[in-house]
C-alpha cells in the first residue's frame, strides 16, 4: 500500500515499521499514537497508549475470540480485565478507558508495564539501522536516553517515568500523520489484518472484528418469517415459545462474533429475551440443532408453496444469500425434510464446531 510522499520525511522507512512484526504490539502502538495525534495530543503518555492499546483489543479478544499470537501480554490483559471488571465483551470504549485509568490490579499493571517495555523504543527501528543487536538490550531508560541522539524520528522520550513515561511528537510528523490520516488508518489496518489472519487462519470475516460490532440489519429476514408466522403458528426453537409480530427477534444460530456475516441458513426466529439471553454464546448442538432443521424445513416448505412468501424469499435472498453454490444446495425445489436436514447439517456443522474450537462457550436454555 503506497503511503503519501514527503519531500521533508523519511516515508521510506515509515513504510517499514511493520515489516518485523512477530508480535503485534507495534501494529496497536503505533495505532494508538495516530488516533491521539488526529485528537490534538503531541505529549502523550506509556500509560494513555497502552490504555488505547487494551481498550482496542478488548473486542478482538473478549467479543471476537481472536488469538493475538502465543502468550500475547495484551490479549493476557484483556482476560484478566474481563476477570475482575465483569465488563460486557461489548461495552464502549470509554467505559473500558475509564476503568483502565483507575484500575490498580497487580496483575493488570504487571501487564501494562511489559507492553511498555520494547514496542516504545522498537517501533522506530528502521530509522536507526546503526543500531544493532546488543545496543537494543539496555533498560528503558537507557534505551530511551540513546534513542534520543538520533534525528528526524516521529517521537522522542521526555522525563522518564515507568508508565508515566512521555513521547513527544515531533511537528513534521503530527502534521503529516493527522494530514493523511485516513490513509495512514488504513494502512495500519491493512497490516493487522494481515497479523491477525494468520495467527487465526480459519476465522471468518476478520475485517469486520477490528472495532466494536455495529448494528446488524435484518429486517428483510424478519419481514420474512412474520409473513410465515401469520399464515401459520410457529414455536422459536430454543424454549419453543410461541411467535407473533411484536415478540420475534432473529438469533445467528452461530454467533455473529464468529461467522461475522448474516446469511439466511443461520439466521432463526426466537424471542428478544431469548436472544439476549443467548448472547454470543453457542447453543448446544444436539438439543438445539434438530430444532433448527424443522424451524427451518417449515420455512422452506412453505417458500414454494405460497407464492407471496416466495416472492419475500426472494428480496431476502439477494441480501442474505450470497454464496449461490449454498443456496442451490439448500433452496432447491423438491428437497426432503432429511435431505434438507442433511445439507444443513454439511453447511453449519464445521462453522459450529470452528467457533467451538475459538472458546465460544456452550449455551442452554433448558440448564
Amino acid at each position: 500500500m503506497q503511503l503519501p510522499y514527503s519531500d521533508v520525511l523519511d516515508i521510506a522507512h515509515f513504510s517499514r515499521l511493520f515489516d518485523k512484526k512477530s508480535e503485534c504490539y507495534k501494529l496497536f502502538w503505533f495505532q494508538a499514537i495516530a488516533r491521539k495525534i488526529k485528537e490534538g495530543h503531541k505529549v502523550i503518555t506509556f500509560k494513555t497508549l497502552i490504555n488505547e492499546m487494551i481498550a482496542d483489543a478488548w473486542y478482538m479478544v473478549s467479543e471476537y475470540h481472536l488469538n493475538l499470537g502465543p502468550n500475547d501480554a495484551l490479549e493476557r490483559v484483556v482476560h484478566r480485565l474481563s476477570e475482575i471488571s465483569h465488563m460486557k465483551s461489548s461495552e464502549k470504549k470509554e467505559v473500558i478507558l475509564e476503568y483502565l485509568a483507575a484500575c490498580e490490579d497487580k496483575e493488570v499493571m504487571t501487564m501494562k508495564r511489559t507492553l511498555s517495555q520494547n514496542v516504545p523504543y522498537r517501533l522506530q527501528a528502521p530509522f536507526m539501522e546503526s543500531m544493532k543487536g546488543k545496543e537494543w538490550k539496555r533498560s528503558g531508560k537507557e534505551l530511551a536516553a540513546r534513542i534520543n541522539q538520533e534525528r528526524r524520528l516521529m517521537y522522542y522520550f521526555l522525563q522518564f517515568h515507568g508508565l508515566g513515561t512521555q513521547i513527544e511528537i515531533q511537528e513534521e510528523w503530527a502534521d503529516y500523520i493527522e494530514q493523511n490520516y485516513e490513509i495512514i488508518q488504513g494502512w495500519g489496518e491493512f497490516n493487522l489484518i494481515q497479523y491477525l489472519q494468520r495467527r487465526n487462519p480459519s476465522v471468518p470475516g476478520i475485517v469486520d472484528k477490528l472495532y466494536p460490532p455495529k448494528e446488524r440489519k435484518l429486517e428483510k429476514v424478519k419481514s420474512y418469517w412474520k409473513m410465515i408466522i401469520s399464515i401459520k403458528p410457529v414455536c422459536e426453537i430454543y424454549g419453543e415459545e410461541l411467535l407473533n409480530e411484536k415478540n420475534i427477534s432473529i438469533d445467528h444460530f452461530v454467533p455473529w462474533s464468529y461467522v461475522a456475516h448474516d446469511e439466511l441458513w443461520n439466521l432463526t426466529p426466537t424471542t428478544r429475551s431469548i436472544n439476549s439471553s443467548k448472547s454470543n454464546s453457542l447453543p448446544d448442538w444436539n438439543t438445539y440443532f434438530p430444532m433448527l432443521c424443522k424451524s427451518e424445513y417449515l420455512s422452506y416448505e412453505m417458500m414454494w408453496q405460497y407464492p407471496k412468501i416466495h416472492d419475500t424469499f426472494e428480496k431476502c435472498a439477494r441480501e442474505h444469500l450470497n454464496n449461490q453454490e449454498i443456496r442451490h444446495r439448500l433452496y432447491q425445489q423438491g428437497l426432503s425434510e432429511r435431505e434438507f436436514s442433511g445439507r444443513l447439517e454439511e453447511v453449519i456443522l464445521p462453522v459450529y464446531q470452528s467457533a467451538k474450537c475459538m472458546g465460544f462457550s456452550s449455551w442452554s436454555l433448558r440448564v
